[in-house]
């Protein structure tokens, strides 16, 4: 396991890999070859590992791994869709060493390997980065309490006042007077709109039909913000029910739908397209939100898009509230997604590049429900 690069004795070259690149990333790195075997790591991957890299090169990859790992599910999406694809709060059990979680990406090469690339953070992978966007929905709670007592009051007064003004005024400055009633009503539904995330009663979950909340979403879609884009679905038949409540599974796949058709619309050459998938995906769990219990969540839905993709600099705070890639948006969507899956003991994650992003969710199925 000597050398600049930590490449296994007959694997291939790393020229593919830029290879000074790959040994310098501060990131655990590991390269398996077509055949599952381990072909090359880099020096993170083996401070993280030590000597159980050696051992792990005499045979593959996905042998050392425990039965159903979300690793080797990963490795086979990045080969059969030929794209990068992430997982978040993967658990990673290897050589004996205690097991920890971990964010990972695999990327496909042209000669079939795949670079896979594991984030750890404190020990527990992505951990950090899920406890910002924690403290983040917490801020956005106290602030939709906060501004639910404080503002909605003074408003109401604001505006009765307004049409009062406008009853009375003369016809240049009615105008002015409905700007003041028209501005107080688009505040009343920002309110209203923050004061959602202080909710936190727990979703009526029971087991229900995925596809027919998705094909809920659609019909609504088509005959509204998906007007004039092509929306089309790709279902897996097989999957058992999930385990949420249906009003706000619709919300969720709605707001992330209509996200997408205004993505597709912004090609602007009426070429716009979205795909919503389905499917079940083995070893997935999520860590709860309310202790450290990992939970099973396989059943994944995807809403694609072929819009201009995530600008890089939102991306790893887009789950975030205020944070927003429209010029008048108020960035709050994405944040409410984000606590309404977490609510169900699901994940959210997203893949983004030009032409194409795909926002992808993850729930717990019927037969798995929490005691």
């Amino acid at each position: 396991m000597n050398g600049a690069s930590r490449a296994i004795q007959g694997g291939p070259s790393l020229d593919l890999l830029k290879a000074s690149a790959f040994d310098a990333s501060p990131e655990p790195a590991l390269v398996i070859g077509p055949d599952g075997a381990l072909v090359a790591v880099n020096e993170a991957a083996e401070a993280l590992f030590g000597q159980g890299l050696g051992l792990l090169a005499r045979g593959r990859f996905g042998a050392a791994l425990p039965p159903g790992s979300a690793l080797v599910s990963l490795l086979e999406r990045a080969a059969a869709e030929g794209v990068r694809v992430r997982e978040r709060g993967v658990e990673i059990s290897l050589f004996g060493h205690p097991s920890f979680e971990a964010d990972g990406a695999a990327t496909p090469l042209a000669d079939g390997s795949v670079v896979l690339t594991l984030h750890v953070k404190g020990g527990a992978l992505g951990a950090e980065r899920a406890g910002a966007e924690q403290a983040g929905l917490r801020t956005i709670v106290g602030l939709g309490h906060m501004l639910a007592h404080e503002i909605k009051n003074p408003l109401a007064g604001i505006r009765g006042a307004a049409q009062l003004l406008k009853t009375g005024a003369r016809s240049e400055d009615a105008p002015l007077a409905q700007l003041i009633v028209d501005e107080t009503d688009r505040i009343r539904r920002l309110v209203d709109r923050m004061e959602a995330f202080s909710d936190d009663a727990l979703p009526d979950c029971a087991p229900i039909n995925i596809h027919q909340v998705l094909d809920r979403v659609k019909a609504l879609a088509a005959n509204g913000v998906a007007d004039g884009l092509q929306l089309a679905d790709d279902y897996d038949p097989s999957l058992p029910p999930a385990y949420g409540d249906e009003d706000q599974l619709i919300q969720i796949f709605l707001n992330l739908v209509k996200n997408a058709a205004e993505a597709a619309h912004a090609r602007g050459d009426g070429r716009g397209a979205i795909t919503i998938h389905t499917g079940y995906r083995h070893g997935v769990k999520v860590r709860s939100t309310k202790g450290q219990a990992l939970r099973s969540a396989p059943l994944e839905v995807r809403i694609q898009d072929n819009g201009p993709g995530v600008p890089a600099h939102l991306r790893e705070s887009l789950f975030q509230p205020f944070v927003s890639t429209k010029t008048y948006g108020a960035g709050l969507g994405l944040a409410l997604v984000a606590k309404l899956v977490a609510g169900h003991g699901g994940l959210i994650d997203f893949e983004s590049e030009p032409g194409r992003t795909v926002f992808r969710v993850l729930l717990p199925i019927a037969s798995e429900e929490p005691a």
